[in-house]
């Protein structure tokens, strides 16, 4: 069984569509190391598009997906349309396609126009020095105040997960990774949790945390407290699982 939805902007181009969907294997050009999903681009009609291929759900989510959750591709584009219509940046969606079987959900696609950046929030993690950093991180926080303001928290607000473009002294920022968003309206804690996985540097969070204070017409001292808690939480979380990582590889050596 096949499933798809293709945006309205982009119905005209279905059958080339269909053709990057069935030659995916075999054609376009490997974004990364393709580890785990993997995302190619292709070229239509002189416009790149980049394909992302969920990998194969275990058996569980198999059935899952197929008959009680949508399917990560799905979401991709929903989470992608209704940020557009929220007026928050994210590469252009053009479709998601879905191949099951009786045994549930096999393969999975998302399709979104490519978006030439300047460089991510990782840049701005591993480079102190990177070029007009703290006017770039105040923006970003901006960015983050507004996606609060209009009730979006993304799960996955993470250092690669955002793409940023520079125009002049104003840089734009688009997500990325979208299928794990919830829309709630936000308290403070929720607020202040969805910066914990962006850098574990405590400057970084400083000028974020200042920013988002003045913004929110919240104490600077406990918009920095919370936001630096959830952050040293987060990665005494991540290192953790980290070391046991290690040591059960080390064990089946």
């Amino acid at each position: 069984m096949k499933r798809y939805k293709i945006h309205k902007n982009y119905q005209s181009i279905t059958p080339q569509l269909q053709e990057i969907i069935a030659s995916f294997a075999s054609g376009g050009t490997l974004i990364g190391d393709g580890d785990r999903n993997k995302i190619k681009t292709f070229v239509i009609n002189g416009k790149t598009v980049n394909v992302k291929s969920f990998k194969i759900p275990n058996f569980i989510n198999k059935i899952a997906y197929t008959y009680f959750r949508k399917s990560k591709a799905r979401r991709s584009y929903e989470y992608a349309q209704k940020l557009t219509e929220y007026g928050i940046g994210t590469p252009q969606p053009i479709a998601f396609f879905e191949n099951s079987t009786l045994l549930g959900l096999r393969e999975s696609y998302y399709l979104c126009e490519h978006l030439a950046y300047d460089l991510t929030y990782r840049e701005l993690v591993t480079n102190p020095m990177y070029p007009d950093r703290e006017n770039i991180l105040r923006q970003f926080t901006k960015f983050t105040w507004q996606l609060h303001e209009k009730g979006i928290y993304f799960k996955d607000h993470s250092p690669g997960n955002t793409l940023i473009v520079k125009n002049g002294n104003a840089y734009a920022f688009f997500l990325v990774d979208l299928n794990r968003m919830s829309f709630f309206n936000l308290d403070f804690d929720a607020r202040m949790k969805n910066f914990s996985r962006l850098t574990p540097k405590k400057e970084m969070v400083q000028i974020m945390s200042d920013e988002y204070s003045t913004l929110s017409g919240k104490d600077a001292k406990k918009v920095f407290e919370k936001m630096w808690f959830y952050t040293q939480q987060f990665q005494e979380k991540f290192h953790r699982k980290k070391r046991l990582k290690q040591v059960l590889l080390g064990r089946k050596k």
